[in-house]
């Protein structure tokens, strides 16, 4: 088998996906406590992160959140068609203002492989 430079991304495994662009709809969130973010520092924000976090939530750009079981941090599914655009929403939390928290983005859309069940059969 081929070596995939992304283990993310199978276009080269399956060349019929490569024609099928899927928008991106959500970005994951994977928010991790940086070396500034001590729990006493955290403390004192936290009332004011609440409270952004659930205003951008009634705003609609933030539809689910969590926190992670194993580690210190948060997991929001961000409506957004960027990670740009993300990144800007999350960096403006007063844990991101402060350099208390950061995220790791990964853009989502809808299953690709789809596509290829609502395809035309090859005709004979």
């Amino acid at each position: 088998m081929p070596e995939v430079k992304n283990a993310r991304v199978h276009a080269e495994i399956l060349p019929a996906l490569a024609a099928v662009v899927a928008p991106t709809t959500k970005i994951l969130a994977i928010g991790s406590v940086t070396a500034k973010g001590t729990a006493e520092a955290i403390a004192s924000v936290r009332p004011h992160e609440v409270r952004a976090t659930v205003r951008n939530h009634l705003a609609g750009k933030i539809e689910q959140w969590f926190s992670q079981t194993e580690g210190r941090g948060v997991v929001f599914i961000v409506n957004a068609t960027s990670t740009a655009e993300a990144h800007e929403l999350l960096e403006k939390l007063p844990l991101g203002v402060a350099g208390m928290m950061e995220f790791e983005l990964i853009a989502l859309g809808p299953l690709a492989p789809l596509a290829m069940l609502i395809a035309e059969p090859p005709r004979s």
